[in-house]
């Protein structure tokens, strides 16, 4: 069985309008919530065996902030990852290599929303929203990366940092 573990970044700032989207940083209450999340992952015993991230920095502030959770996995910080759809992070999950077990995809709503509902079969915990630093994990029962979909995928856990 392989994990998939869908993050959304945590809050951003809005404090200056200026900056293009992609550069937003983390805003206080974002720090915070990834804080309570990587201790979550430590009591979680959380290993993924491969981080893909976002380049927009609010994502890979997120990754900094829970790099001290995620032990020795190499991360990518991927272009293709900000403002991807479902789709295409489906399609790049797709592309992982048989040989990882694991993987932890920080992107951006409404991708990572609408790809969580997709792959657990519109679990009922998925309904509402998908909130900044949420974290979906998902249960793989195939051996291929490539036949990831709906049925053979179910949510088995959804963290939201308000629940911590």
């Amino acid at each position: 069985m392989k994990r998939v573990y869908l993050m959304r970044h945590a809050k951003s700032s809005w404090k200056h309008p200026e900056l293009a989207d992609h550069d937003r940083p983390l805003a206080g209450r974002g720090k915070r919530a990834a804080k309570a999340i990587v201790k979550h992952m430590r009591a979680q015993g959380f290993e993924p065996e491969l981080v893909l991230c976002s380049t927009a920095r609010r994502a890979r502030e997120t990754l900094e902030r829970i790099e001290p959770a995620l032990g020795r996995a190499p991360v990518r910080v991927e272009g293709e990852l900000y403002g991807a759809s479902a789709g295409e992070l489906l399609a790049r999950l797709r592309r992982l290599p048989d040989d990882v077990g694991s993987v932890l995809v920080i992107g951006h709503n409404p991708g990572m929303h609408e790809l969580a509902l997709e792959l657990s079969g519109s679990a009922p915990e998925l309904a509402g929203k998908f909130p900044t630093a949420a974290l979906a994990t998902l249960a793989f029962h195939g051996s291929a990366w490539g036949e990831l979909g709906p049925e053979a995928t179910e949510l088995v856990e959804l963290t939201r940092p308000r629940d911590l």
